[in-house]
């Protein structure tokens, strides 16, 4: 059960994106917007904008476990969202020290692959994110691209084949999978909840918008501000579904850089 604070503390555990669409600050700017108290563990500083990253520096993994320890001396955390991790070192020390205090809810955004289709981590950190983390998880959100390098296998690319691919990603671990069908042709976007014994269809619009920069991020990172807020599960899914729909449909309000802009993260107040 989620604690008595009626404003919750959430973690964010990736990587910093200077431009403030995607990574710690889009994570941060999620967990406000929907009415919790945010946190971070930084895994790597990056040299991006809204048209690309031009370099990554990696956070050393016992620095990593300092943040981390020193956060958890001091806050008791409701929720943990987990972005993009490239080691098994630093997947080790992040299960390790969530497993030895560990808040009610672990949300893993396997962050693997890059709208342009290339894949981001090598075979080592697939795997590591596979062995090590996914089981750590009570929900992991991949894309289909990303379901797709976790079982070694080809994307789906319809329903059918999204449905067929479920036992798969169940057997994996972790407590529940939102397979995201955001790269399905077609006016919808439709996503797939498996839950222990269970699927369900969330459906979704695909709203005409380029601004698509930090959408997985934030995502990801909504439904861990809602499961701490005390939304049962698929409640914080179609809660943060919802929410996200405005935030890309209310973008274009925004004039961030020359690429893929951010989604509109606090278009309830600005």
């Amino acid at each position: 059960m989620t604690s008595n604070r009626s404003i919750p503390n959430v973690l964010s555990i990736a990587g910093s994106d200077p431009s403030g669409g995607a990574g710690i600050q889009a994570d941060l700017k999620t967990f406000s917007a929907l009415g919790a108290y945010g946190t971070s563990v930084i895994t790597a500083l990056t040299a991006q904008n809204t048209r690309g990253v031009r370099g990554v520096h990696p956070v050393p993994e016992d620095f990593i476990r300092l943040q981390l320890d020193t956060l958890l001396d001091d806050v008791a955390l409701d929720a943990v969202k987990i972005g993009m991790v490239a080691s098994r070192e630093v997947a080790e020390t992040l299960r390790d020290g969530l497993e030895a205090r560990r808040p009610h809810w672990v949300v893993l955004d396997p962050v693997m692959v890059a709208k342009s289709g290339d894949v981001l981590v090598d075979d080592v950190g697939i795997a590591a994110v596979r062995e090590v983390l996914v089981p750590l998880a009570d929900l992991i959100t991949p894309n289909l691209p990303e379901a797709a390098v976790l079982l070694g296998c080809g994307a789906p690319m319809t329903r059918a084949d999204m449905e067929a691919m479920a036992p798969q990603l169940a057997a994996l671990g972790a407590g529940a999978v939102l397979l995201k069908g955001g790269h399905l042709q077609g006016e919808s976007c439709p996503d797939l909840l498996i839950t222990t014994g269970e699927t369900r269809w969330l459906e979704g619009s695909r709203i005409a918008t380029s601004n698509l920069h930090g959408t997985g991020c934030s995502l990801s990172s909504a439904i861990a501000a809602r499961l701490a807020l005390g939304d049962p599960l698929p409640e914080a899914v179609a809660n943060a579904k919802q929410w996200l729909e405005t935030a890309l449909t209310e973008s274009s309000r925004l004039d961030v850089g020359r690429g893929h802009g951010p989604v509109h993260h606090f278009h309830r107040w600005w």
